[in-house]
C-alpha cells in the first residue's frame, strides 16, 4: 500500500512500496495544477484511492479525476471545499477567482455539487463533508 501526504506546496511525499492503493492521510491542499497532474497519473495507473483523513481544497479534485468506483473513504475521511483564489507569489495577497471557482464546481460529480449547493456553495469560508454524509456518497473502504 502506498501512503501519501500532500503538503501545502503540493509536493507529494510517497512512502512505502507501490501497490494498488494510494492513501490520502492528510492534505491541506495547495496549487491546483500539481494535484490535477498527480491525480491524472493515479487515474491512469488504475490504483484505488483511500481517503483516510483530511483532504482539503485542491485535494478534493480527486473526486473529479479518479473514477468514483476507485475511491473509498474511512471514518477519518473529511473533505474540505472553498472558492478558488489566486495568490500573489510576491506579496502573499489573495484574490477571489470566480471563474476558476465556477470551473471547479462544475467539474465535481453531481452528488458533490448538490451537497455543496445545500451547504451554501463555494465561498471563502470552507465547508466540510464527513461522517454519514460522506459515507452516503462514497463507499466505506473494506
Amino acid at each position: 500500500m502506498r501512503r501519501i501526504a500532500i503538503a501545502a506546496s503540493a509536493v507529494l511525499a510517497c512512502l512505502g512500496e507501490a501497490s494498488a492503493d494510494v492513501v490520502i492521510e492528510a492534505s491541506p491542499g495547495g496549487e491546483a495544477t500539481s494535484y490535477l497532474r498527480y491525480f491524472e497519473s493515479v487515474r491512469e495507473s488504475g490504483e484505488r484511492v483511500i481517503i483516510d483523513g483530511p483532504c482539503y481544497s485542491a485535494c478534493t479534485l480527486v473526486l473529479d479525476i479518479v473514477p468514483r468506483s476507485r475511491i473509498c473513504v474511512t471514518p477519518r475521511a473529511e473533505l474540505g471545499f472553498h472558492a478558488a483564489r489566486l495568490i500573489d507569489r510576491d506579496s502573499g495577497e489573495q484574490f477571489p477567482a470566480p471563474e476558476a471557482t465556477r470551473v471547479v464546481a462544475q467539474a465535481y460529480p453531481a452528488p458533490i455539487r448538490a451537497w455543496i449547493r445545500r451547504h451554501g456553495g463555494l465561498t471563502r469560508r470552507p465547508i466540510f463533508l464527513r461522517g454519514r454524509e460522506l459515507a452516503a456518497l462514497y463507499p466505506i473502504c473494506r
